[in-house]
């Protein structure tokens, strides 16, 4: 293959990858400003609720819920900075990393949160993100997957450390960690390290 044909074929996946990532994050601001608008539609109430067979649907609907908009602006660039890294070499590892972040982030609010709660927001997905790339460096032992991993924990690690703990009203920890959990899970159920074969 030539170089320009590398160059446009590079190029393509560039655009692929950033169509992919804005209509997900798009579709969350979307939802976010068609909940102000329409207040009445009550769209928060279709996030997670501990124990409770209504709250279940929260697994799946959550992330494009906010709260506020400081709610959804905090989350929006950990989606970008790690949904993208997410992305390489594969967008199949997005679609993996983004399940495993939202089944971990849902299943553990609803088992763990407290009675009455909703559970909503794209943290616990960040934190899925955030898992699946460590992880990701951990099981494949690649350079830039390790490289990648590094900036992850350089980058986030107080923030995904303190996040995971229950020191903050308000916040779901529950979220973050099942979400962290996920990532993790799905990393290792889908990334294997290379077997190096031992003569006898």
């Amino acid at each position: 293959m030539s170089n320009s044909a590398k160059n446009r074929s590079l190029a393509t996946q560039i655009e692929i990858r950033i169509v992919v990532l804005a209509l997900f994050v798009g579709s969350m601001w979307a939802v976010f400003f068609l909940s102000a608008a329409f207040p009445s539609l009550s769209l928060t109430y279709h996030g997670v609720v501990p124990r409770t067979v209504p709250g279940l649907q929260g697994i799946l609907f959550a992330p494009w819920l906010h709260g506020s908009l400081g709610h959804i602006t905090a989350n929006t660039g950990g989606l970008v900075v790690l949904g993208w890294l997410a992305m390489w070499p594969r967008t199949g590892n997005f679609v993996v990393a983004t399940a495993g972040g939202m089944l971990g982030a849902g299943c553990c609010a609803w088992l763990l949160g407290a009675p009455h709660s909703v559970h909503i927001g794209a943290s616990g997905l960040v934190f899925g993100y955030a898992g699946y790339l460590v992880a990701r460096g951990i099981y494949t032992r690649h350079f830039l997957a390790m490289l990648v991993a590094l900036f992850v924990v350089l980058a986030y690690g107080i923030s995904l450390l303190s996040g995971v703990l229950p020191i903050y009203p308000g916040i779901s920890w529950q979220s973050h960690l099942g979400g962290a959990l996920g990532g993790v899970l799905a990393a290792r159920l889908t990334l294997q390290p290379k077997l190096r074969l031992a003569r006898p």
